[in-house]
């Protein structure tokens, strides 16, 4: 299965609540790759705690592999090359594979022969591993258009292809997000110019909200009353505003709540961080699991 993993703006939590969904599906067991094809910024090795590749690669990236300066991109087993302790791989755990950008790789251009090469790499991903991530660059990107044109080939049309669409619990990045979907030049449009199928990727698509406060959970009892009250009726018009840009809860896979971990550190939130040093929130961790098994169920995927 390949997920595509979107925003529309920068700092929507799109890289490290990705990296948390395939680290989760790995400790299941499953067979899990990270690609990162944020090619202005591909930053996710400092998220997997491997410094050596902490801005990008420099063996040879994906980059270098689209645009055909290598046969295969530079790949690690992050269980192996992890600086951090915790993450060593558990009994039972599947693979958890990174394929970084090139340091230095900007965004580029697709042409015909690049997206020969991205659809055979997706080829190979869907045959190796049982999830592979791909981490696209925010907004209307290259990268995003690139695995469109590859995504609608014949080659790929067996392959169940999903997409994750994130932004954080505001105004602007709702109506952000639903630009990228459903606005013009949006997700939708270039896909069905390349050749999709509108409707079908439509119900391939669903939205992820990060850095969302409950406004009745135990940790806001300190807030003053006309505090509470205003969150409380802020958040109810963002669910109007959300229900009238379907960004709703029916087109909504999941929430990620604000914790301090992922606003501060960006990075993988072990168990430890949870249960030994109590320094993420456990509600975190329940939120990466619940939508870690969504990912793989058909049925949280029927039309809306």
């Amino acid at each position: 299965m390949l997920v595509f993993a979107t925003s529309d703006k920068g700092g929507t939590g799109r890289s490290v609540t990705s990296s948390n969904l395939v680290y989760r599906k790995a400790i299941d067991g499953s067979d899990t790759a990270y690609l990162d094809f944020d090619f202005g910024s591909p930053t996710a090795g400092a998220i997997f705690a491997i410094g050596s590749v902490e801005r990008g690669t420099t063996e040879k990236g994906l980059h270098s592999y689209l645009h055909g300066d290598v046969e295969a991109p530079h790949r690690l087993d992050v269980w192996a090359t992890t600086e951090r302790r915790d993450l060593r791989r558990p009994d039972g755990a599947g693979q958890l594979c990174l394929f970084p950008g090139d340091q230095g790789g900007g965004e580029f251009a697709a042409t015909p022969e690049m997206v020969d090469r991205c659809v055979r790499l997706l080829l190979r991903m869907e045959e190796e591993f049982q999830l592979a991530l791909i981490d696209l660059s925010a907004g209307r990107s290259h990268a995003t258009e690139i695995v469109l044109a590859a995504t609608a080939r014949p080659e790929l049309s067996f392959v169940t292809a999903r997409w994750l669409v994130f932004h954080r619990w505001t105004p602007q990045h709702i109506i952000a997000a639903a630009g990228l979907v459903h606005g013009d030049q949006g997700i939708l449009t270039t896909g069905e110019r390349l050749g999709h199928d509108r409707d079908k990727l439509a119900n391939s698509i669903r939205f992820v909200r990060t850095a969302v406060v409950d406004p009745n959970s135990e940790e806001l009892a300190g807030l003053r009353p006309a505090q509470a009250a205003w969150l409380r009726e802020r958040n109810q018009q963002l669910q109007m505003l959300a229900s009238h840009r379907r960004v709703g809860r029916t087109s909504t896979i999941g929430e990620v709540p604000l914790d301090p971990v992922l606003q501060w550190q960006e990075q993988l939130i072990s168990d430890d961080d949870t249960i030994t040093w109590k320094i993420a929130n456990p509600a975190t961790v329940d939120s990466f699991i619940a939508m870690a098994k969504v990912l793989d169920d058909d049925e949280a995927w029927l039309g809306i």
